[in-house]
């Protein structure tokens, strides 16, 4: 091949592949001006319309973090009325109610209860008036757990409070128990990867949210 013929090959294969890129006619593209053809911008991420973008907006958030902005920042109480926390002062809360990662093999992946976390051996108290419906110091998956029965807003609602160290509870079963009573001690009987309180609550036979319903109905 002539150096001429090649000339024209590399020549048509140029115009034949540009026109997909800038979306204008071959020939408007050899003949315009370097300073007319379409330019591509790079935008500044500082300048970006939503503000600054960095590389941590797809970080990893592990899911104590998101549970640490989740409740740290709206969990208060006055530890007062009818109704109240199992903890005098707000405490970490280590797993939530609903579908979750299962923490141990053989642990559920569908939460129906709050992990609160304040350290093993705190005393743990009766969120409301009610009668000790059971109290069994087992070694089943709730290890030493009591369960309290309440009437409240007309409803009838169980507490209950699970993995308590051994021995830790002076309730037994038909005892009337008052809002703020001593139930236990935080432990790690049962199924567990470490101390703390599972909070049950249940409202006329439905699992409820703990938390959820602690916010709206305790002081």
């Amino acid at each position: 091949m002539s150096v001429a013929s090649f000339g024209f090959v590399s020549l048509f294969l140029l115009a034949a592949a540009l026109p997909a890129a800038s979306g204008l006619p071959a020939s408007a593209v050899l003949s315009a001006p370097a300073a007319e053809l379409p330019s591509q911008t790079f935008m500044n991420l500082s300048e970006a319309p939503n503000g600054p973008v960095s590389r941590d907006s797809y970080g990893i958030t592990t899911r104590a973090e998101l549970l640490r902005l989740q409740y740290t920042l709206t969990y208060t109480t006055t530890w007062s009325g009818p109704v109240r926390w199992p903890f005098p002062t707000p405490v970490r809360i280590s797993s939530d109610f609903g579908y979750r990662p299962p923490p141990c093999s053989g642990c559920s992946s569908y939460h129906t209860a709050v992990d609160f976390d304040p350290g093993a051996g705190q005393p743990i108290y009766a969120i409301a008036d009610g009668v000790v419906k059971e109290s069994i110091d087992g070694y089943g998956s709730w290890g030493n757990y009591v369960v309290l029965e309440h009437r409240i807003n007309g409803q009838t609602v169980l507490s209950s409070y699970a993995h308590m160290q051994r021995s830790s509870s002076p309730l037994a079963a038909g005892q009337t128990v008052r809002v703020g009573d001593f139930v236990g001690l935080v432990g790690a009987t049962g199924q567990v990867t470490g101390a703390h309180l599972h909070l049950e609550i249940d409202v006329d036979g439905q699992k409820v949210d703990p938390f959820a319903w602690l916010r709206a109905n305790a002081g």
